[in-house]
């Protein structure tokens, strides 16, 4: 089977590399990193992309390529169908054998230095990855933006009483609902939008149990858009999710759908993100 699998490879290596001698020598980009492919295209450096992974849904136009798979269970075979010249990823990729595959036919690949993981170092990300495909100026400009946005974001936030939030989101992957936790990205967008997540742990999220999200009894809930949509209502949310339904969130109709590529990296609109969270935090009855 494993021969078979390399054989399959080589041949498809061979088609890869075989774009040279029919003169074609534009890049063939893919992109492993959600992060990595909003910023492409926020650049206007998007015209070589011809795939992404699955967690790639910002923007629009990202969802329209082909995929290769989720970004931690990937297959050789998959990327190497769409003739790369050149893989970006971020390191958060897998499994490692794939990887390791992805070397021995010497496919080029790129992982930028910053980690986005601040807005600080989103920013260095944005500048570098500016610098890599020629797009400095643009760079700079969305960089500006999101500082102005952040700023603006920061100034607005209410004092007082920090409203309790509680992100529910639905795990393709394992086909579980998850709570985010205040130690990921969501928890962060939360606090500077003047929010205050009502789970924390050392881990970015959680399974949800009914102990969790009585202890939690959010005054907020948000749901990311494909649990939300698999669930169709704040009703059905209340009476499908354990616990949800006796929550102050669900009782004063305080129950909302977000984006999950809004609250799941930092990114060029987080500034923008931000200030709708605090719509909604500001909110009183939820839009049914």
């Amino acid at each position: 089977m494993k021969r078979r699998a390399l054989l399959l490879l080589l041949v498809l290596a061979g088609c890869r590399f075989g774009n040279a001698e029919t003169g074609d020598h534009r890049e063939r980009i893919v992109s492993l990193a959600k992060q990595y492919t909003e910023i492409l295209f926020a650049l206007g450096a998007q015209q070589d992309l011809v795939a992404v992974d699955l967690s790639s849904t910002y923007p629009p136009e990202a969802q329209k390529l082909p995929t290769v798979g989720y970004h931690r269970a990937l297959s050789a075979e998959g990327i190497v169908a769409v003739k790369p010249t050149l893989i970006l990823h971020d390191d958060n990729v897998g499994p490692e054998q794939v990887m390791r595959q992805l070397e021995q036919l010497h496919i080029p690949t790129k992982v930028f230095a910053a980690k986005g993981e601040t807005i600080e170092s989103t920013k260095q990300l944005i500048a570098e990855m500016g610098a890599w495909f020629h797009k400095q100026q643009r760079a700079a400009e969305l960089n500006q933006k999101l500082d102005a946005d952040m700023s603006r974001a920061l100034s607005a936030a209410a004092p007082g009483r920090r409203p309790r939030v509680l992100v529910v989101h639905f795990g393709r992957a394992m086909n579980v609902y998850l709570v985010m936790t205040n130690s990921g990205v969501a928890g962060k967008m939360v606090q500077w939008a003047g929010g205050e997540m009502a789970v924390s742990g050392e881990r970015g999220m959680v399974q949800l149990s009914p102990e969790i999200v009585a202890k939690a009894d959010p005054d907020v809930l948000l749901l990311t858009d494909y649990g939300y949509d698999r669930l169709g209502s704040p009703e059905k949310i209340g009476e499908a999710l354990p616990g949800i339904g006796s929550t102050r969130a669900v009782k004063e109709g305080r129950v909302y759908r977000v984006e999950e590529h809004d609250l799941a990296y930092l990114g060029p609109r987080t500034g923008e993100n931000v200030l709708a969270l605090q719509g909604l935090l500001r909110a009183g009855k939820a839009a049914r």
